[in-house]
């Protein structure tokens, strides 16, 4: 018994916070609003999408956002007006201009430098383990004489 009582827990798919009181009454309204939904972060649980949380300000953010798309919002203006009341911090992706760039750029530049400084590791340990002979075919002859002179002393 308790195998099956685990069994149809782990079927059970996640329960989402919407409430029925949410739900508004033409399908497609609503399946936008879950479609954004997906985008936008709660502000308190930070790791779950205001679909996904309980937390009360989510639950605001869900009848706010339904509110814009009764109202006639295109989906964009629906997501600019939650962005516009609630900051850029509700978005699970920062939108790329502003200082965000910063965000976009990091990663690529740290990895491009990464490979630089790498690159010139291993240049440089390659120059340093060079063998006897080569390096003193780099001698100028002043320098050439002058260690025959000390190789004979």
């Amino acid at each position: 018994m308790r195998y099956l009582l685990l069994c149809l827990m782990l079927l059970a798919g996640p329960a989402l916070a919407v409430q029925p009181d949410e739900v508004l009454s033409d399908p497609a309204l609503e399946a936008r609003a879950r479609d954004i939904s997906k985008i936008l972060r709660c502000p308190v649980c930070q790791g779950e999408t205001i679909d996904e949380s309980n937390a009360p300000i989510s639950r605001d953010l869900r009848l706010y956002l339904r509110e814009r798309l009764v109202a006639g919002d295109s989906d964009d203006q629906a997501v600019d007006a939650v962005v516009d009341r609630f900051g850029e911090y509700v978005l699970f992706e920062p939108r790329a201009k502003g200082i965000n760039w910063l965000l976009y750029l990091a990663g690529p530049l740290m990895a491009l430098l990464g490979v630089v400084i790498g690159w010139q590791f291993i240049r440089s340990r390659a120059i340093a383990e060079q063998p006897a002979a080569q390096q003193a075919e780099t001698l100028t002859d002043d320098e050439k004489a002058r260690l025959d002179r000390i190789m004979r002393d």
